[in-house]
């Protein structure tokens, strides 16, 4: 994909041999697709930005992605979303430029995530730079993760 962003695996320990390609999954009993990747791994582990950026929001959303972040990318060009948080590393806050690697939140299972199953749902979509972190184009996050093409 051209122009697309680099990215580290966003869960402190987690190789990129062990992420699967979960974008595209039907969710909802069939009555969605699922735009992102979901990242096993124990409640509390770290989540890392997955590039440089700027922490755009971050957003409560109960019966969706529980507790979420959205980064912007550098560029403006991309928007990184982690959701089903257990909360944010201390000193996170909307506006904050953040590096690839940095601690942000932590794993959990907050918002319609099944109890006890416990992931990371990371998101990627692309954006206009004048686009408000709600909007944009999802796309796999699973070849700008994992450095394949898409699919098991």
């Amino acid at each position: 994909m051209t122009g697309a962003p680099r990215l580290i695996v966003p869960v402190q320990g987690v190789a990129k041999r062990d992420v699967e390609d979960t974008f595209g999954d039907p969710r909802g009993g069939g009555t969605r697709t699922h735009e992102g990747i979901d990242i096993i791994a124990p409640l509390g582990t770290a989540v890392l930005a997955a590039a440089p950026g700027t922490i755009e929001k971050l957003y409560f959303s109960e019966g969706g992605g529980g507790i979420t972040l959205y980064e912007r990318s550098v560029d403006g060009r991309w928007m990184f979303y982690y959701a089903h948080l257990q909360g944010y590393a201390p000193g996170v806050k909307e506006g904050m430029r953040v590096k690839a690697g940095d601690r942000i939140a932590y794993v959990g299972d907050s918002g319609n995530a099944p109890a006890g199953v416990y992931h990371l749902h990371f998101g990627v979509s692309r954006v206009a730079k004048d686009d408000g972190w709600w909007q944009g184009a999802p796309v796999d996050p699973y070849p700008l993760l994992a450095g394949k093409a898409a699919g098991r």
